[in-house]
C-alpha cells in the first residue's frame, strides 16, 4: 500500500494570532510525531501547491475570493465572522491547502498512490461558497470533489466527515448534487448548528445527504453503530468512484472544543472501514485531509495512526 502525504511549513505561517484554538502548533507537534516513526520513509512525500483558481471558483464565487485575498494582503485580522483570523499569508497559504488535496487526488487517480493524507490548515469544511466561517478560507474538501468531477469525470463522489463539528459548507455546496453523497458523524447541537437528521438532500439530491448527529457523551459504540447500521450500508449501495474523508481529530475525548468521547482506536477502526469500502467500490482510491483537533497530543496521535493505517495493506 503506497500512501501520499503532504505537509510543508508554509502552512505554519497562516498566523491565527495568540490564543487562537487553530493555531501553527497543532502541525509542528503532529509532523514531530509522523517524522518519528519507522514508516515515515515510506510515505510518498508531496510538496504543496497553489490550486488553480478556477478550481476554487468552482466551488466559491468570485467576490468572496477577491475580498479574502484582499483582506490578507491589507493585513487584517478577521474575515467575515470573528473566529476566522487571519494573516497577510492567510490567502497564499488557503490556496496552497486546497492545492496540496487536488495534488494528492492527481496521484491517487494516476495510479502512482492507493491513498493520501493532506496534513494542511486552515481547515475547510465550514467554508460557505460566499464567506468564511469556522476557521476555514477554502472549502478543501469541497474543491477537491468538484475537481473529481470535472478533471477527472468521476460520477460518484463519497465524502465522510467525521469531525466533531457538522461541515455546513460542505453539505451546502453539494446538498442538490446527487453526484456526491455527504456523509457527517458530528455533535449535535453544536457549532454551527446544522446536521439535523432531517437534512437529506434538496431536489435532485434528496437522498445523497446523510447526517449522523451524536448527542454529548456518545463515545466508541455509537460510532460503530452508526457506521455498521447507517453510513457503510449507505456508502456501499451508492458505489463511490472515489472515497474522500474530512478527517477532523476533534471528537477525541481530550479535545477541548467537543463534547464527544472518542479514543484515539476508534479512528483507527473508521480509517479501516473506509479503506474497505473503497476497495470494495473504486480501486482503494482514498483521499483524507485534515479538519480540526485542537488538543495537540491527542491531534499528533489520532493523526500519526491514521496515515500508519492508510499506509497498510
Amino acid at each position: 500500500m503506497r500512501t501520499a502525504f503532504v505537509y510543508d511549513p508554509l502552512f505554519l505561517t497562516h498566523d491565527t494570532g495568540r490564543g487562537h484554538p487553530e493555531r501553527s502548533e497543532r502541525l509542528q507537534t503532529s509532523f514531530s510525531l509522523v517524522s518519528q516513526q519507522e514508516w515515515y520513509g515510506s510515505l510518498y512525500r508531496l510538496r504543496p501547491s497553489p490550486a488553480p483558481l478556477d478550481s476554487i471558483q468552482a466551488i466559491h464565487r468570485p467576490d468572496y475570493i477577491e475580498r479574502a485575498g484582499a483582506a490578507c494582503r491589507a493585513g487584517q485580522s478577521r474575515l467575515d465572522t470573528p473566529d476566522v483570523s487571519i494573516s497577510r499569508s492567510s490567502y497564499e497559504v488557503a490556496l496552497n491547502a486546497a492545492g496540496s488535496v487536488l495534488e494528492v487526488a492527481d496521484q491517487v487517480m494516476e495510479g502512482n498512490v492507493d491513498n493520501g493524507f493532506a496534513m494542511v490548515r486552515p481547515p475547510g469544511h465550514h467554508a460557505e461558497a460566499g464567506f468564511a466561517m469556522g476557521f476555514c478560507l477554502f472549502n478543501n474538501i469541497a474543491v477537491t470533489a468538484r475537481y473529481l468531477q470535472h478533471r477527472h469525470g468521476l460520477e460518484r463522489v463519497l465524502i465522510l466527515d467525521w469531525d466533531v463539528h457538522h461541515g455546513n459548507g460542505t453539505q451546502h455546496t453539494f446538498e442538490e448534487d446527487p453526484g456526491v453523497f455527504y456523509m457527517s458523524l458530528h455533535q449535535f447541537p453544536h457549532y454551527p448548528g446544522s446536521g439535523a437528521l432531517s437534512e437529506t438532500g434538496i431536489g435532485r439530491g434528496e437522498g445523497t445527504t446523510l447526517n449522523c448527529p451524536m448527542s454529548p457523551g456518545a463515545g466508541d459504540a455509537h460510532y460503530r453503530q452508526a457506521f455498521e447500521e447507517k453510513i457503510l450500508p449507505a456508502a456501499i449501495g451508492f458505489a463511490p468512484d472515489a472515497v474522500l474523508i474530512s478527517a477532523g481529530f476533534d471528537a477525541h475525548h481530550a479535545d477541548p472544543l467537543g463534547s464527544i468521547n472518542l479514543e484515539t482506536q476508534s479512528y483507527v477502526w473508521m480509517t479501516r472501514r473506509m479503506m474497505e469500502l473503497a476497495d470494495r467500490c473504486c480501486a482503494g482510491r482514498l483521499i483524507s485531509v485534515l479538519e480540526g483537533g485542537y488538543d495537540l497530543t491527542a491531534l499528533a496521535e489520532s493523526i500519526t495512526r491514521h496515515v500508519h493505517t492508510l499506509s497498510q495493506s
